[in-house]
């Protein structure tokens, strides 16, 4: 079969967005009101509406979530969001050229267009359709994706990036961290200090049975 999420997952929706310090890990700058918070998903049930097993294929989703509690908007333009591994390894958000090329990549396909080979349950076979990024790939993004660039005063924006994870050791969130920098006032008068939310909170929070995270 192609690579795919059962039918009935199109159909779900990601849980809505709740302030940013409700969530286990995040970091709150009280002098300039905002904070921001990162949830991870590194179980494939947990984040079962995405229509693509993401997780399988060693890209770690993470969703990010800006709360400004301040007076002034901000621009999240030239922001910079990546993961930094306990080793210092700092990994930007993939593209979603990386994202098709790593799920659709002729390296996967044995370099054989449209081929098909037996790969390590529970990946399914990839078919590639073509070089262009897969439709599901791009609805992922219009769904679950940032659906903007401005944090508005007194509101919350939230969306899922993704991570590739597949060089760093297991367990890869132990001791890593989400750093956020350049961060500005919607005018650009001002850039904030950077954020570094600890995933360490999050491993904390999780409850004893939870499984280990999946890697490719």
């Amino acid at each position: 079969c192609l690579l795919a999420a059962p039918l009935h997952a199109r159909e779900k929706k990601a849980p809505p967005a709740k302030s940013a310090a409700e969530y286990a890990a995040f970091d709150a700058h009280p002098n300039e009101k905002v904070t921001v918070a990162a949830e991870p998903c590194d179980d494939p049930k947990d984040c079962d509406f995405f229509r693509l097993p993401y997780v399988q294929h060693g890209f770690l989703p993470i969703r990010v979530i800006f709360t400004n509690d301040g007076d002034t908007a901000l621009s999240l333009d030239d922001a910079r969001i990546q993961f930094i591994s306990a080793n210092n390894d700092v990994i930007p958000a993939a593209t979603l050229d990386d994202i098709n090329r790593v799920l659709y990549s002729t390296r996967n396909l044995g370099g054989t267009r449209g081929a098909r080979i037996p790969m390590p349950a529970p990946i399914p076979a990839i078919r590639l359709h073509h070089p262009a990024v897969d439709k599901k790939i791009t609805q992922d993004d219009d769904d679950f994706g940032f659906q903007g660039t401005v944090v508005n005063a007194h509101s919350t924006l939230a969306g899922y990036l993704f991570y590739d994870i597949r060089p760093l050791d297991d367990p890869a969130l132990k001791h890593a961290q989400l750093y956020v920098k350049m961060v500005h006032t919607l005018d650009g008068k001002k850039q904030l200090f950077s954020f570094n939310v600890p995933f360490d909170k999050w491993l904390s929070a999780r409850p004893s049975t939870a499984s280990p995270p999946q890697k490719n």
